[in-house]
């Protein structure tokens, strides 16, 4: 899934980036989120390349809220040296008004889709879930080729532990989900999550084998490593 920008009706990232999608709507069109207007700037991802931004790029705009205007400027693509794209400077009401109509559109979700975005919104809001097993939670994914489950990434310590050279594992956890309430369904995943150690039925899926050997977990056998 992708967030397409369109200005007066046209895809103004289809000629700037081709490299890649735009960034997934659970990342730009969340409450609050990025595409939100302030005084002060800041810079907003919408689009990667498919391989990774630092393969082959990415691409950012400033976006800023100055008086009863919303600017768009500063385009940036780490892997160019200019982005063939104009400032635009929209009506602050009617960006707001856009904003949040497509923050509340959810209509491009399909059942799982929706489980996974508020079991990890119930997540995140109760961190101590998972730091009381040592673990943080990395995303809860699902994706239309699985549409009968949604995929727990979390790390164990944590993510600091990669920066910090300690040893790290990534697990993945996949729960099974049905057509049914998809509210009811997150909350019975959530407490069936915080109710037992994640890592006795998650599989690792990241790491190395020798810090599955530091930490004691056996390492799978089709990973690289």
């Amino acid at each position: 899934m992708e967030v397409k920008v369109l200005v007066d009706g046209k895809d103004i990232l289809a000629d700037a980036f081709a490299a890649g999608p735009g960034v997934d709507p659970r990342h730009l069109l969340v409450p609050g989120g990025p595409l939100v207007a302030a005084a002060v700037p800041h810079e907003v991802l919408l689009a990667e390349a498919s391989c990774t931004e630092g393969c082959c790029g990415a691409l950012y705009v400033t976006v800023q809220r100055e008086g009863d205007h919303v600017v768009w400027d500063k385009w940036r693509n780490p892997d160019e040296d200019e982005v063939d794209l104009p400032a635009f400077r929209f009506d602050a009401e009617e960006y707001r008004r856009e904003v949040d109509r497509a923050t509340a559109d959810r209509s491009w979700e399909w059942p799982a889709r929706t489980v996974a975005r508020l079991l990890e919104q119930g997540i995140r809001e109760h961190t101590d879930w998972l730091a009381g097993w040592e673990c943080e939670l990395g995303a809860v994914s699902a994706w239309p080729w699985e549409p009968d489950q949604v995929n727990v990434f979390f790390f164990h310590p944590g993510r600091s532990a990669i920066t910090e050279g300690r040893p790290w594992l990534q697990f993945r956890m996949v729960l099974p989900v049905s057509p049914d309430d998809p509210v009811g369904q997150a909350e019975l995943l959530a407490e069936q999550l915080a109710a037992a150690d994640p890592r006795q039925v998650a599989e690792v899926s990241g790491g190395s084998p020798e810090f599955a050997r530091q930490l004691g977990y056996p390492w799978p056998q089709d990973l690289r490593g």
